[in-house]
């Protein structure tokens, strides 16, 4: 049964170079361009779609290799131009970028390889580079994953998703996520891995001129506060938020609080 608080989605295909680029579209207004993680697909968004379309228009990107989004061949700056062409192609009026986590990452270096492509951006739970261990820890799971497939680290990427406390608070949601998480391509996500495993845009970041909220779960262990905190204090023009409580997706485990954290900023109030 379709929640009747959900917004009525239209999908939208855009073509580069032969390849798709799909996304779900609701909602009229300001556009809202939203990137989600590896670990967790755009449905990770739903519940935070639903209140930021009832005033905005929301694209909710598949993320190349995702969804009906198709692969892309190459690191993180060919999904960066993959989805920056196809978004080009809209026309959109100065549109607000929400990235979380791998879709972060994009978010930001798509507005860094198309200069003015967005008026604002929200990246919560990434960064500007991994430490040492951060990357062989992606180096690990992409590894592991080809030894045992991905549902033998289903549970590991749980982890890095939610704290066990919420896990074992809510089991219903994260049986669903695994679910989502096992349809993951294989191929895009070691893929994703090497690309996280040897990024850093720390000497890129002053040329992203524009407001920046920066957000992170205080419990996130895939991109833990100290990044979030190096990547607000190396833009020109950012701020900082640490959400108590929460992990890698907070726009998932607490939606309402999130957007509540976000609507001053993405209206331009603040």
């Amino acid at each position: 049964m379709m929640n009747p608080h959900e917004p009525a989605y239209q999908q939208l295909d855009m073509m580069v170079g032969g390849a798709r680029v799909n996304a779900r579209v609701a909602g009229q207004g300001q556009p809202l361009v939203l990137f989600h993680s590896l670990l967790a697909d755009n449905s990770s968004f739903d519940p935070l779609a639903s209140l930021l379309a009832t005033t905005h228009k929301v694209i909710v990107l598949n993320l190349p290799g995702f969804g009906r989004s198709d692969a892309v061949e190459g690191g993180l700056e060919q999904v960066a131009d993959r989805v920056g062409t196809a978004l080009q192609q809209l026309g959109l009026d100065a549109p607000v970028f929400i990235g979380n986590g791998f879709g972060g990452f994009v978010a930001l270096l798509t507005a860094i390889r198309f200069p003015g492509i967005a008026q604002r951006m929200v990246l919560a739970d990434c960064g500007a580079a991994f430490t040492e261990p951060g990357r062989a820890a992606f180096r690990g799971m992409s590894a592991a994953a080809a030894a045992k497939g991905l549902a033998g680290i289903a549970n590991v990427a749980m982890l890095r998703l939610f704290s066990a406390e919420f896990q074992q608070a809510n089991p219903d949601l994260i049986a669903a996520r695994k679910e989502r998480f096992l349809q993951t391509d294989v191929g895009t996500f070691h893929a994703a891995c090497a690309a996280l495993a040897q990024l850093d845009l720390r000497a890129l970041l002053p040329q992203v001129t524009v407001p920046v909220l920066v957000m992170v779960g205080e419990f996130d262990e895939a991109t833990p506060p100290p990044m979030s905190q190096e990547l607000a204090a190396l833009l020109p023009d950012a701020r900082l938020k640490v959400l108590t409580g929460c992990a890698h997706v907070p726009q998932l485990q607490e939606p309402q609080r999130f957007y509540d954290e976000i609507i001053d900023f993405v209206d331009g109030r603040v």
